[in-house]
């Protein structure tokens, strides 16, 4: 069966204006925020165009509606963790995979505690599917689901690190099993249960290090 651990992870056409730039991330400012306040079921293109201050009409100029401007914020949380991860990587050069593994779970947890929307969607929903948003598992890439499109994106910037044969799988299974560790982390405690990241950590660790053992 043919992986698709390798496609590429496609960027969103963003506008080229400065005044159209900022009005789009302002939309995705004002998504963030009606997100923590009331949560992605409730969301709605007309209260984010109100919360923006810009007319409903341009919302819909740069997103579809609701499920493309959850991809937009979406995309743009992932490109903000790995800029976040490559200046931790360049200040501290991790020689080996435990010490990415730890400063990626770190970067990650410190989005969700301090980033607006971040709980309810980092790079997919958190949340169960909510109305008006009839697939939330491809807001990244149309083929990759979203733990699979960051797999992809972490093991580019890793590098060496994970350029034997079974990385790849690998990292696959290890998103999966991150994702639903962290999120129970962070269903325990809001800030995030500190026993729960550390077992993330060492189980993340062990099987990244040796994952054809």
């Amino acid at each position: 069966m043919k992986s698709d651990i390798g496609t590429a992870v496609p960027t969103r056409r963003r506008p080229v204006q400065q005044r159209s730039q900022e009005r789009y991330e302002r939309l995705l400012d004002a998504c963030a925020g009606l997100l923590d306040e009331v949560g992605a079921n409730a969301l709605t293109t007309k209260e984010t165009a109100h919360r923006a201050e810009v007319p409903i009409g341009t919302l819909y100029q740069f997103f579809a509606g609701k499920e493309d401007l959850l991809a937009a914020l979406a995309e743009r949380n992932l490109e903000r963790y790995l800029e976040r991860l490559a200046r931790r990587f360049d200040a501290e050069t991790p020689p080996d995979v435990p010490s990415f593994v730890d400063l990626a779970v770190e970067e990650f947890v410190a989005m969700k505690r301090a980033v607006p929307g971040f709980g309810h969607l980092d790079f997919g929903l958190v949340d169960q599917l909510p109305a008006g948003v009839a697939d939330d598992q491809h807001l990244l890439d149309r083929e990759l689901d979203n733990n699979a499109a960051v797999a992809l994106r972490l093991r580019t910037l890793g590098g060496g690190l994970f350029s034997g044969p079974g990385h790849p799988l690998a990292l696959r299974v290890a998103m999966e099993s991150a994702d639903a560790v962290l999120k129970l982390a962070f269903r325990t405690d809001p800030d995030g249960d500190p026993a729960l990241i550390a077992e993330c950590k060492r189980l993340l660790r062990r099987y990244l290090t040796d994952p054809g053992a």
